[in-house]
């Protein structure tokens, strides 16, 4: 269970920091958002991204909140 714990508020802190970093760039170059997010691959694009990112970043909390008092 501490694992999980662990892994779910890395989870959530990376995908918070990927996400910010697509909202941050949106708001000062909005026309990237349809670029792939490398010139390694052609997906994701950044606006994809960030919509992974905020999706993972959000259900990873949740599940840290349901599981963080569960062994008190």
């Amino acid at each position: 269970m501490k694992a999980l714990k662990a892994l779910t508020f890395t989870l959530f802190f990376f995908g918070f920091a990927g996400w910010f970093y697509i909202a941050e760039n949106a708001a000062f170059h909005p026309n990237t958002l349809v670029l792939p997010l490398t010139h390694l691959a052609s997906w994701p694009r950044e606006d994809t991204f960030g919509i992974i990112c905020f999706g993972l970043s959000f259900l990873s909390l949740f599940i840290y909140m349901l599981i963080k008092d569960r062994n008190k």
